[in-house]
């Protein structure tokens, strides 16, 4: 299907188009270009120009310039601009105006990609419906994402993220939702703000987006939620409450089981009963708050529901997988969670909760019941209060039931000291010091956790627990 016509490209940027072509899909990274798309030649570490010429050497349509690169013939089909970066906002705004789609905006501290991919799933099933790959949620994750979207779009759901200040408004104005959500408030990227209420500020910006009577979706049990509920008043919104307080998706009790959660609530009074299938009472509350959403955008809510127990995290936002490390000793096994995306204090005392949660398996090795393991990377952009921040995950209830905190980077030294003895497994300042002796740390019966903000690189540790299968013969 046709995205873009050269015509149509050139009408939304008000550049030149060079030759007649239309794209069918947009893309910033010749990785992962598909022939078709119209490849947009964006400054980051390296120059987007550098890469034209191979793009359109492998099945690109055209490309979106600001000048014609070196190595690419004058006649090329081409979208030349003024600034590649304002020319892709622009073709944002136009495929936003040009559709009647209900349109979701998803913001908060934390759960913004499994809320989105919770909502694909729900929308998913009852309407074409379009969404944020991944986490493209900041200055031109966005406007990538709307650019994208086709015209005859029933539902979208648009991730709009920050670092600091200033950045979250623009994006909603430039998204134009119908829905706003903002899944929690908490201690992340502040050392950009002075504190967690400056981060509520910006939060609630999202809501400037939205025109006069559409929906700001809340959720009550976040300190901050009175700054939220009135900027929505400000911007003379509607407001749906969830939370375990809340006027109208109220969740009266979770119950995390192995592998799933089951979650009774009720919205309006009338009783709702949903399950996820994967274990976290923070997931109960991102899948609530998104079914308030679905409904706001004219979804059925019942079927949203059912729609909600297919869903399951997105790698390395907390799915859970069995490692077999016997390819003949079928119950020789370790569970893995892979939360290794991201980690901030809040998401990290729910990833514990998780594990601590966790039933062990029985190590018939060592004949004794397996270990509930964490291993654990530094949390970054957390301002001057970092080295308390990882300090105060030593007191959390859930390590109560963690028996090994296995820890990574010079901020996590400061919970690896405060550990008793008998929890206490092994600092390294980096990921891959960790990787050595990993399969030494680890046994049949074990659940592991790995969890840490991205640049920590725990992806690298999660990758080896998986090989220690493969190993084995397991493919």
């Amino acid at each position: 299907m046709t995205l873009w016509t050269s015509a149509e490209a050139q009408a939304a940027t008000g550049g030149t188009a060079q030759g007649v072509w239309s794209c069918t899909g947009i893309s910033i990274d010749t990785r992962t270009l598909e022939p078709g798309d119209l490849f947009v030649a964006l400054k980051d570490v390296r120059d987007g120009h550098d890469f034209v010429a191979n793009a359109l050497a492998n099945g690109a349509a055209a490309a979106l310039v600001s000048r014609v690169p070196e190595g690419v013939s004058p006649d090329a089909p081409l979208l030349i601009v003024e600034d590649v970066l304002t020319g892709l906002e622009q073709l944002g705004v136009a495929a936003r105006a040009r559709t009647s789609a209900k349109v979701a905006a998803i913001t908060g501290s934390v759960g913004k990609t499994s809320t989105k991919e919770m909502l694909l799933s729900m929308l998913g099933d009852q309407g074409r419906t379009h969404a944020s790959v991944a986490s493209y949620n900041n200055h031109w994750g966005v406007p990538l994402t709307l650019a994208r979207m086709p015209q005859d779009t029933e539902f979208a759901i648009i991730e709009i993220g920050m670092n600091h200040p200033g950045e979250i408004a623009p994006l909603a104005k430039m998204t134009k939702p119908d829905v706003a959500m903002v899944t929690t408030v908490a201690a992340a990227h502040l050392e950009a703000f002075e504190d967690v209420a400056g981060i509520a500020v910006e939060k609630a910006s999202v809501f400037e987006g939205l025109a006069p009577g559409g929906v700001a979706v809340i959720n009550t049990d976040i300190e901050h939620a009175a700054i939220l509920m009135a900027k929505a008043v400000d911007c003379k919104l509607r407001d749906v409450e969830f939370g375990t307080h809340a006027m109208h998706f109220k969740l009266n009790d979770v119950q995390v089981q192995a592998d799933t959660t089951v979650v009774q609530a009720e919205t309006n009074g009338t009783p709702l009963l949903f399950k996820i299938a994967t274990p976290g009472r923070h997931f109960a509350m991102n899948g609530l708050g998104a079914l308030a959403v679905a409904e706001a955008m004219g979804a059925d809510l019942a079927l949203a529901a059912q729609s909600l127990g297919r869903w399951s995290p997105y790698k390395g936002r907390g799915v859970r997988e069995t490692v077999q490390l016997d390819p003949v000793e079928n119950h020789l096994t370790l569970d893995l969670i892979d939360d290794s995306y991201n980690a901030n204090p809040t998401s990290m005392a729910a990833s514990l909760e998780v594990l601590a949660a966790s039933a062990v398996g029985q190590n018939a090795v060592h004949n004794r019941a397996g270990r509930r393991i964490a291993i654990l990377g530094d949390m970054k952009e957390l301002g001057s209060d970092e080295i308390a921040l990882h300090a105060g995950l030593a007191h959390l209830e859930a390590m109560e039931n963690v028996d090994v905190v296995h820890c990574i980077g010079p901020l996590m030294k400061s919970l690896y000291d405060l550990l008793p003895e008998h929890r206490r497994g092994d600092w390294m300042e980096t990921s891959a010091e960790m990787l050595n002796g990993i399969t030494g740390r680890l046994h049949a019966g074990d659940v592991v956790l790995a969890k840490g903000s991205l640049s920590m690189k725990l992806g690298a540790v999660v990758d080896a627990i998986r090989k220690m299968g493969h190993r084995n013969g397991q493919s």
